[in-house]
């Protein structure tokens, strides 16, 4: 399967003296046209570069210093394990995930009978009322107290994204104090990617909630690519902990691949392969993925917030191609919602 430069490689472009990846890069439609734009015209590289060295709490240094033969075979491991589809650290399939899947898209499902598939998992009926409570999908004061109030208040559509992040949001916590900042930081920019995608999905008409659900994946890609090299090196002839420098280039190469596994290994529907390799591989001349442009909204404005080094609006009106208008109201619910669970956490 084709590398894809981190999940942002589907939408991050690298510098020509970045060292070569292991498979064709990934042009999203933006960048395929900065190929006949001046030198100075916008890029997401540096973009990129702000987020690893944000989500890896590492400088720029750190982060591109040059890999020595150890590290390349643990790389090499890591992408057979990926190939193969043997990654010992991939998240099962939530139990209850086809059954709701299936309800969520027929048009038949009654609220009644939606509430006791998610009564049947006690576990997903704790997260799904914690996500619903949170500042990214509560819509009002009132604190819904139960399964049914959800469904009622957050309708079909509503429950749809609640439901993707509730069942994503356990398979992100941390394991450990040491894997804490790395797992809140995916999962504040996970969730802020996929809220982006579906936004700008609903400015084109299409399916707002299958693109929140595709931009969670690369999240949940990152946190198993971590685990995944941590378990290699760990097994290594002289334990170690991977690298800043490695665990970069592991979810830089390997991030689109490992998503679309968990996409296959869960039994995804059609639909969602179908927004990933429409991100992965942009058709010239077609309009530009929800996905990407998702992703690229999402990501310049989650560092934003965190007061790190992004990029300017101008420049990311250019790439994404969204009215000015349209890209402020996309900015200002995903600005709320950002400072809301800000609040929260304090």
């Amino acid at each position: 399967m084709p590398d894809f430069l981190s999940w942002i490689s589907a939408i991050f472009s690298r510098s020509k003296s970045a060292p070569p990846q292991s498979g064709p890069r990934l042009l999203n439609p933006a960048r395929q046209e900065a190929r006949a734009q001046p030198a100075d015209s916008p890029t997401t590289h540096h973009l990129e570069e702000h987020l690893f060295c944000w989500l890896l709490d590492a400088p720029p240094a750190t982060l591109n210093r040059e890999l020595d033969s150890d590290d390349q075979q643990v790389l090499a491991i890591l992408e057979q394990r990926i190939q193969r589809q043997s990654l010992e650290e991939l998240p099962r399939r939530p139990m209850t995930l086809p059954i709701l899947t299936r309800a969520l898209s027929d048009d038949k499902t009654d609220r009644r009978a939606l509430t006791e598939i998610i009564l049947s998992d006690p576990a997903l009926t704790d997260q799904l009322l914690h996500v619903a409570n949170s500042p990214l999908f509560r819509t009002g004061d009132k604190q819904i107290e139960s399964v049914d109030q959800a469904v009622f208040i957050l309708g079909m559509n509503g429950l749809r994204n609640v439901i993707s992040a509730a069942v994503m949001r356990p398979m992100m916590a941390a394991r450990n104090s040491r894997e804490a900042l790395f797992a809140q930081r995916v999962w504040r920019w996970g969730l802020t990617c996929a809220k982006a995608a579906e936004l700008v999905a609903g400015l084109r008409s299409k399916d707002g909630s299958v693109y929140f659900m595709a931009g969670l994946l690369p999240a949940l890609s990152y946190i198993t690519l971590r685990r995944e090299l941590l378990r290699i090196c760990r097994s290594a002839p002289e334990p170690h902990d991977p690298s800043p420098g490695l665990t970069h280039q592991a979810l830089s190469r390997f991030q689109w691949s490992t998503a679309q596994v968990l996409a296959n290994q869960w039994g995804l529907a059609p639909e969602y392969n179908a927004r990933l390799m429409e991100a992965e591989r942009p058709i010239p001349g077609q309009s530009h993925a929800p996905l990407n442009d998702g992703i690229i909204i999402g990501t310049r404005e989650i560092l934003r917030h965190a007061h790190q080094r992004n990029m300017p609006e101008e420049e990311v009106l250019q790439l994404v191609h969204i009215p000015p208008d349209q890209f402020i109201r996309i900015r200002r619910v995903i600005l709320d919602s950002i400072e809301a669970g800000s609040r929260a956490r304090a």
